[in-house]
């Protein structure tokens, strides 16, 4: 009898373990994803909390519990990672804590023609986890500027117009560092050999490819329009680029959504830097950021005796080129006709 006891107490209890490893094994093996789609993204802030991972997690997983339990023994609870993590369907507790802990997913950052960092600020923080705060402040952080040779009308011009790859949880200083380093890499040997045969610093450079940039949007009309502005440098004549002027007025009123389709003869008296009918040479810094189409139209200008140019409204996004002024004026009429039959007046 006692036998049979022992037996049967034996028998029980490898019931009991074998029950308790089957839950052990499916609270962590078993799928345990409640979603539809192949995969699912959730975003970890840095200074996240588990309880705000099991909010993220709340409507992709079927079973919270036995995922938090897991968790506890994986020692993920106390070791919350930020970042852009993936989440497959079928995807079981073990797998959905490995992805978060190590499988931080890269995201595209792109930003285009932005006339302020404060604009860029503000695109930047639609991507990454930083805020457009912290981000204006590092842009405009003094001792970076100096420490890379930029200045308050330069430092537009570090910002190249791209698409980037960036963790989700890059910070304000890592987003601009990496930046520079980008900047550095583009102005390689052989960008800054062309820009000394031109005799102009890299920050002149992108300074005359903003105003090419703001000209055309046709990339293969920008080294012609380049090859315009560096005739007009080399003979001393002053720029005269309407855009700079539009620029100028936007600076002094802090007001970059301002919409100007046209300058007015009052405008031509505006006493700013960036005002190229007023002041000679190369504004001191970009009036936005070019494109890197712009910047290599710069730096490989098409040669020719062209002076002026004026917008061709017989094919719109073109313009017409003259090497005088009288050219030019007979060019210009039928610019300016078109404007006052649109009634254009600013």
């Amino acid at each position: 009898m006692l036998k049979k006891v022992l037996w049967a107490t034996a028998i029980l209890g490898l019931l009991i373990c074998g029950f308790i490893a089957y839950q052990i094994y499916s609270a962590i093996f078993s799928p345990n994803t409640n979603f539809n789609n192949d995969e699912a993204f959730v975003y970890i802030p840095s200074d996240a909390t588990f309880s705000d991972v099991r909010n993220s997690l709340e409507p992709l997983v079927k079973d919270m519990s036995t995922f938090e339990a897991v968790a506890e023994r994986k020692g993920y609870v106390t070791n919350i990672k930020g970042g852009k993590f993936a989440v497959k369907k079928g995807m079981n507790n073990n797998e959905m804590i490995n992805s978060l802990r190590s499988k931080n997913i890269p995201v595209k950052v792109s930003f285009n023609n932005q006339e302020s960092l404060n604009a860029l600020a503000g695109r930047i923080a639609q991507q990454i986890e930083a805020d457009s705060t912290e981000l204006v402040k590092s842009f405009n952080d003094p001792e970076f500027l100096e420490s890379i040779g930029l200045n308050e009308d330069s430092k537009l011009g570090m910002y190249l117009p791209n698409t980037y790859e960036f963790f989700w949880n890059t910070n304000a200083k890592n987003f601009r560092d990496k930046m520079y380093k980008e900047y550095e890499r583009f102005w390689n040997a052989e960008r800054l050999k062309k820009a000394e045969e031109l005799n102009l610093s890299p920050s002149q450079v992108i300074a005359l490819a903003a105003i090419v940039q703001k000209e055309t949007v046709k990339v293969e009309e920008r080294p012609r329009v380049a090859g315009v502005y560096l005739n007009r440098v080399r003979k001393g004549i002053l720029l005269q680029a309407d855009p700079t002027v539009i620029y100028a007025i936007k600076k002094e009123t802090g007001n970059f959504d301002t919409i100007i389709k046209r300058v007015l003869y009052r405008d031509l008296e505006m006493d700013s830097p960036y005002n190229t009918y007023k002041y000679a040479g190369i504004p001191p810094g970009p009036i936005a950021m070019p494109d890197i189409s712009s910047i290599d139209a710069v730096l490989n200008p098409e040669k020719h005796d062209y002076l002026f140019f004026v917008a061709d409204v017989s094919n719109f996004g073109y313009h017409m080129f003259a090497k005088t002024l009288a050219q030019h004026n007979r060019n210009k009429v039928q610019y300016t006709r078109w404007l006052d039959s649109k009634k254009v007046r600013r």
